[in-house]
């Protein structure tokens, strides 16, 4: 089947002006609450850069590095690029509705979609991993669609240059494409699979995604450790609430939206792949137990295909219309980003408890210090501070010093790898737990809680114990491995 006509020109002027709006909005609303525990973590890895890290590889810890390097180690400094990579996430899904058909009107929809979703915008107020994988889904889609909708395949090159980026941010990119790979064989158009362009872009693609494979090869590839232990605690969960999970974290309203796009594309030889690759990356992660973001992205990709039979339904119902708009707006606004007073962010925890890991963090140094004070003088030399989890660890990192703190120490994820307490620290110890438990205790001698911390939001560290042991039961060395964490 010949390929679509030519597309439309691109509607710059309403796209940017959304992406605009939505970059001011995030900005706006950055420096409300505090820092997530993640972005915790990330700034403390930004600061011990290496190609790999044992959950992840390294592009986030360096982009936030940067950003704090540049605006400030202030939350809004920190989110700055997260905030330029959201909005440039809306104009390449502007892109994708050109090129499957839309003019003008029909970008400036699926923009605006994309700008009002839930998902967007949530993971744009952060740093994450999800931020720029987000990005680089959307990207990998533009030029998949190019290739297929003008049969030029050396838009295999510019897919292989974003994966290989891509995967030094996360793997999960693979599950996508290897999707789309499949598709193809199953339903064509086959001729694509068929050029010299592809493994030339899968060896561009490998190429740049090496420094961080032969990182995890050198360290017995932790990240399939961190993603099997996800999948065993979480695995249930996952898989019950995957589909409800996308119907939410997108905005129920956009449901006919991404329902339409995929028939759309269905309904096409050339696009029949894309559409297809939806199911099939579900599968996958429904079997893996991963969670429900992971396939989530494409759903952008059929808003993309859905913004034209979209304006034909907006243009009949066009109060309709307003109304879905702005009770989406205003949903995604209420769940996803920080416009509520933090006393009252207990309403939307329960659909998204990333807004109670934003707080309470300053006040946890602080009653830490306390804790820490409790210590007589004489014996704080040998002391050791010791966080359960990385969010602590990462707080305490980046709150203590204010409070006269000594570095505090963690055996999570890799900050078990960056330092751990010398066998010269003999004395006591002062756990931060999330609850008491012998997982830790059982290391040291004559364990006492402290103190509790309250927080006004019921996230994970409300009710964490502030615990101190008189001392560690043989040489850090000796238990270090013993203490360690991958999840």
């Amino acid at each position: 089947m010949n390929a679509p006509r030519p597309v439309d020109a691109f509607a710059a002027r309403p796209v940017f002006t959304v992406a605009a709006v939505l970059a001011a909005v995030l900005t706006a609303l950055s420096g409300r609450y505090g820092y997530h525990r993640d972005e915790l973590y990330f700034m403390v890895a930004g600061q011990k850069l290496a190609w790999g890290y044992v959950d992840q590889p390294p592009l986030t810890p360096l982009l936030a590095r940067l950003s704090t390097e540049v605006f400030g180690n202030t939350p809004m400094g920190l989110r700055v690029v997260s905030t330029l990579a959201s909005a440039a996430t809306v104009i390449v899904i502007a892109l994708l509705a050109r090129e499957f058909g839309s003019g003008r009107a029909g970008q400036t929809v699926a923009a605006v979609c994309a700008a009002v979703s839930g998902f967007l915008p949530g993971v744009g107020h952060l740093v994450s991993t999800a931020t720029y994988d987000l990005l680089a889904w959307m990207l990998i889609a533009l030029f998949a669609v190019k290739l297929l909708r003008t049969n030029d395949t050396r838009w295999w090159l510019a897919l292989g240059l974003t994966a290989g980026i891509a995967l030094q941010n996360k793997y999960l990119i693979v599950l996508p494409i290897a999707a789309l790979l499949l598709a193809l064989l199953l339903v064509g158009p086959r001729h694509v699979l068929r050029s010299w362009w592809l493994p030339a872009g899968v060896a561009i693609a490998g190429l740049i995604a090496l420094p961080n494979l032969i990182w995890q090869f050198q360290h017995d590839w932790p990240q399939l450790t961190v993603a099997g232990g996800i999948s065993e605690d979480d695995g249930t969960e996952n898989r019950i609430m995957f589909i409800p999970l996308q119907i939410l974290q997108l905005s129920p309203l956009l449901l006919p939206v991404w329902v339409a796009g995929f028939r759309r594309l269905w309904k096409l030889q050339w696009s029949r792949a894309i559409a297809l690759a939806y199911p099939l990356l579900c599968v996958a992660v429904l079997a893996a137990g991963g969670k429900s973001y992971y396939a989530l992205p494409l759903l952008y990709v059929f808003i993309a295909a859905g913004a034209e039979p979209a304006l034909a339904w907006i243009t009949r119902h066009r109060s309709l219309a307003a109304a879905a708009l702005v009770f989406t707006t205003a949903t995604s606004l209420v769940f996803t980003l920080p416009v509520l007073p933090a006393s009252a962010v207990n309403f939307v925890i329960p659909v998204n408890k990333e807004q109670g890991e934003q707080i309470g963090w300053p006040e946890l140094a602080a009653s830490v210090a306390e804790a820490w004070n409790q210590i007589p003088a004489d014996q704080r030399a040998t002391a050791t501070l010791f966080a359960g989890n990385y969010g602590e660890a990462g707080a305490l990192r980046r709150f203590g010093p204010q409070h006269g703190l000594p570095t505090a120490y963690s055996s999570h994820m890799s900050f078990a790898d960056w330092e751990q307490p010398t066998d010269a620290q003999t004395g006591p110890v002062l756990l931060v737990e999330l609850s008491r438990s012998l997982n830790f205790e059982q290391f040291f001698t004559d364990c006492r809680q402290l103190a509790t911390i309250t927080n006004q939001v019921p996230n994970d560290e409300n009710g964490a114990a502030l615990v101190l042991c008189a001392a560690p039961t043989a040489p850090w060395s000796t238990l270090w491995p013993r203490l360690r964490r991958y999840y």
